[in-house]
């Protein structure tokens, strides 16, 4: 790529400087670093378009910044270049199969991402890292480093800087490692050579849309938001639709069907990273046993964790529903009625409707 004001000599140092930042990536645990532009038009529509139609919603955050969710300039001025990384986090055979927790209804479904510790803190630290040697390199103090922790527009961007395709399910996938890894992203006023973008593999396959328990994926590239049961679990605050709570099965901390049953994570490679396997046995706890966690366990047990960002009350309230999809048992209903009095009011509620699932009386 050509640069306005630049001669050959820095061009090639860009260029030099790219090939040093992906190197060190590498060094620091990412399985790939890709560089793009800030140009995001088309996405700013379709967000637009998604935000109107109420599609993602209680999350009134996805339209409190406005446009600087798809201009990276206006969140952080200066910045020409986004520095796109992907990082793998399926445990393998650290976990159990997934397959196998859900069907068994008597236990917990937690999505694999939240098995182990929080992804947040370890890739930011990281990427800290690298934006710090970057800085040593070139002088330059004009970057910032985010994951998932500003309104940043991150698959589109690592689409762009070709780290992938976002897929049918809305997911960004790679032709080498599937679905299964964290993005982060560094802003940069650098001018870097940009990479060329992800183009799409998806194909004719509709897998994705098919495995659905809830049909969010309502076409090829379209979710709805209040459909999802990852939202549902852990974005929605209140009372979970009653209509959708029978098709959530025992899932209560995400839902990963759509990623499980996509092809192309057969090339996915299981994380080095000791800190995104399982912690607290949460691949293969039962639902009663972590329903009786009163909130002092919940918060000692979830340390670290992004569980933790429910509270003690939201995670009853999805434990409840799961144990309300459970087959009709004793110690199924003597949990529940233990549960009954609770003092929130959304944790009676799914108690209740738990209950009567196994026709005991509910409030």
């Amino acid at each position: 790529m050509n640069h306005v004001g630049k001669d050959t000599s820095a061009e090639l140092d860009m260029q030099t400087l790219a090939g040093r930042i992906r190197r060190w990536g590498r060094e620091l645990g990412f399985q790939e670093v890709g560089i793009t532009d800030t140009d995001l038009g088309p996405t700013e529509e379709r967000l637009e378009a998604w935000l109107a139609d109420g599609r993602h919603g209680t999350m009134e955050w996805m339209a409190r910044h406005g446009r600087k969710r798809t201009r990276p300039e206006d969140l952080v001025p200066g910045t020409h270049r986004v520095i796109s990384v992907r990082m793998d986090y399926h445990p393998g055979h650290q976990a159990a199969s997934a397959d196998t927790t859900l069907d068994d209804p008597g236990k917990a479904f937690v999505s694999r991402y939240a098995l182990g510790r929080d992804y947040h803190k370890l890739m930011r630290k990281r990427l800290q890292r690298l934006a710090s040697w970057i800085e040593a390199e070139t002088g330059s103090r004009g970057y910032r480093a985010f994951v998932d922790s500003a309104p940043v527009m991150e698959k589109p961007l690592a689409e762009k800087a070709g780290l992938g395709w976002i897929g049918k399910h809305t997911l960004l996938l790679n032709h080498r490692a599937g679905s299964w890894f964290f993005l982060g992203e560094i802003y940069t006023d650098l001018p870097l050579p940009v990479d060329t973008p992800g183009t799409d593999h998806c194909g004719s396959c509709r897998a994705c849309i098919d495995i659905c328990p809830t049909g969010a994926i309502t076409g090829p590239y379209q979710l709805d938001a209040r459909l999802c049961v990852s939202y549902l679990t852990i974005e929605h605050q209140g009372s979970i639709p009653e209509e959708l709570r029978p098709l959530m099965g025992n899932r209560i901390f995400g839902c990963d069907d759509c990623q499980m049953v996509c092809p192309w994570n057969k090339f996915a490679r299981p994380t080095d990273e000791a800190d995104f396997h399982p912690r607290h046995g949460l691949d293969t706890a039962a639902l009663i046993a972590l329903f009786a966690w009163d909130e002092a366990t919940f918060l000692a047990r979830t340390e670290g964790s992004a569980i933790r960002r429910l509270g003690h009350h939201r995670w009853l309230r999805n434990i409840a529903v799961a144990l309300g999809n459970a087959p009709s048992t004793p110690e199924v209903c003597d949990a529940l009625l233990a549960r009954r009095d609770h003092p929130d009011d959304v944790v009676r509620e799914h108690v209740g409707w738990a209950l009567a699932r196994h026709g005991e009386q509910g409030l």
